[in-house]
């Protein structure tokens, strides 16, 4: 479903814009956000429920939650506006849990199931029965039937029906969780486990029905900016290409700053730091001291690491995240400013609201939220007159938004910097395929390796708030990466600046 601009994408995205254009235009916002549903989805027939007042409810929450207000069940009676007056301030963090299910929007899918569908042809064959090891399946009126009760989702008959007309179906937000962290409520709703999410929000983009949204800080970065703040933008590797073919990076830049940011900074410049100082730290540790190093760029990936394998945690790079460097050396080189990171990643959220980075990071928004700004302020980004370009970063450190571009980053600092060490990698994108990696860690498998993990299947290109196709994104990535200036992260100009970001 990645990559499709379906109903779900749209109406997320209509929320953006209009939480924005509250925020830009003040006045009574409790008020106006009662009538926001209205204006999203006007009239009085349906669209995608099968009642206009659900469809208007959800899209209540999705407001309310794209402010960074707590959802609601059905059970509860207050307004929209509910809370609203106290998030109009100029600073907020997170107020847990970041990943929300819309309880009353979740279709309470079958966690797991297999099924005959309307393709059986009651063939005289019939191997599905003779594989199924519960005796499930019978042949009733020509075609095959599962008793489901017996059913233990082996998926054995799906293997061997030669019309493949038996089917092995899981909730998609499940089935999109490498943590295993949901389940079903007494309803059969989805829930999430807190204590196992680690915020990746691949739920929320492979949940067919939108059921699922993050928190936002959209409403707060407006209120900043609209008081006078100096608020510089940290853009992402992965924002090449977000915002159409035609926005070139230095159109990207003027527009920005036409909403009112003071400048734009590439968070390729922090990853730079970041390989550098991974880079150094292996040289140090592996093997003498660690059997292993584990990069640390991805939060969902570290936090996963950390909570599933806590003997190896000090095996994760401790070097702080290319967003936190990033974020640092704007602070230093302007001391009264706010940052606010742009990315594609709904975990990074998480990560600025830890008390050691809260400093540096004053707010998180994803692509889909920040073209939320743009469509409200009617700024035609495509048509913009373009600025200058907006920074010194190496190849290495752009590369940073694709599957495998941080272990290339490293290793190329290794090559600069300790010539004649010798290193093997080993990669892995999605929680799942990452805890696979981490266990073969554990069996001694990559003693004296790096290990990059990335929480989202193709990198930061593949996260939650992206806004299109991924080959796109990596494409474009990739292209952006060749006409930087340095080739390898160790080359950067901010080098002796490293040991002052660390304190």
């Amino acid at each position: 479903m990645r990559g499709i601009y379906t109903s779900v994408t749209d109406i997320r995205r209509k929320v953006f814009t209009e939480v924005a254009r509250l925020a830009y235009e003040g006045g009574d916002y409790g008020k106006k956000i009662e009538e926001l549903p209205y204006k999203i989805l006007p009239g009085e027939k349906a669209t995608y429920r099968e009642s206009i007042f659900l469809e208007r409810a959800i899209i209540g929450e999705r407001l309310r939650l794209a402010i960074g207000l707590p959802v609601r069940t059905a059970a509860e009676s207050a307004p929209i506006s509910h809370g609203i007056e106290a998030s109009v301030i100029d600073s907020k963090y997170y107020d847990p849990p970041l990943i929300n299910v819309i309880k009353f929007a979740c279709h309470a899918c079958a966690e797991k199931r297999v099924i005959v569908t309307d393709g059986c042809q009651g063939c005289l064959a019939h191997p599905c029965t003779e594989v199924c090891p519960k005796d499930a399946i019978h042949i009733v009126n020509g075609k095959s039937v599962i008793d489901q009760e017996k059913c233990i989702k082996c998926g054995r008959c799906t293997d061997v029906c030669p019309y493949h007309a038996i089917i092995k179906q899981e909730r998609p937000c499940a089935a999109a969780c490498g943590v295993k962290a949901i389940t079903s409520d007494e309803m059969g709703r989805a829930q999430i486990n807190y204590d196992k999410c680690v915020s990746c929000g691949m739920c929320l983009v492979n949940c067919p029905f939108g059921a699922i949204a993050d928190k936002g800080q959209i409403f707060q970065l407006i209120q900043a900016m609209k008081k006078g703040e100096k608020v510089y933008a940290a853009v992402a590797p992965a924002f090449v290409g977000q915002f159409g073919p035609k926005v070139t990076p230095e159109k990207l830049r003027a527009a920005m700053k036409a909403l009112g940011f003071t400048d734009v900074i590439e968070v390729a410049v922090g990853a730079d730091l970041c390989a550098t100082e991974e880079a150094i730290d292996f040289a140090t540790n592996v093997p003498d001291k660690l059997p292993f190093m584990a990069t640390s760029c991805c939060p969902a990936w570290s936090v996963m690491a950390k909570q599933e394998f806590p003997e190896y945690k000090d095996c994760i790079s401790m070097a702080l995240t290319p967003m936190v460097l990033t974020g640092r050396l704007i602070k230093m080189e302007h001391p009264n400013s706010k940052v606010v990171f742009i990315g594609p990643c709904a975990a990074k959220k998480l990560e600025a609201s830890r008390k050691s980075v809260r400093s540096d990071i004053d707010f998180v928004l994803t692509f889909e939220e920040m073209m939320g700004l743009f469509e409200a302020k009617n700024i035609d980004i495509e048509n913009i007159a373009e600025e200058e370009v907006l920074s010194e970063s190496s190849r290495d450190g752009r590369n940073f938004a694709v599957s495998g571009g941080v272990a290339k980053a490293v290793i190329g600092c290794l090559e600069n910097m300790y010539p004649d060490m010798e290193v093997k990698v080993a990669s892995a994108q999605g929680l799942e395929e990452c805890k696979k990696m981490m266990a073969l860690a554990k069996a001694g498998k990559y003693n004296g390796y790096l290990l990059e993990g990335m929480a989202c299947p193709g990198g930061c290109v593949a996260g939650a708030g992206t806004l299109q196709p991924i080959n796109k994104s990596t494409a474009a990535v990739n292209l952006y990466a060749k006409k930087a200036q340095n080739q390898y992260c160790c080359e950067t100009n901010h080098l002796d600046d490293l040991e002052k970001l660390e304190k």
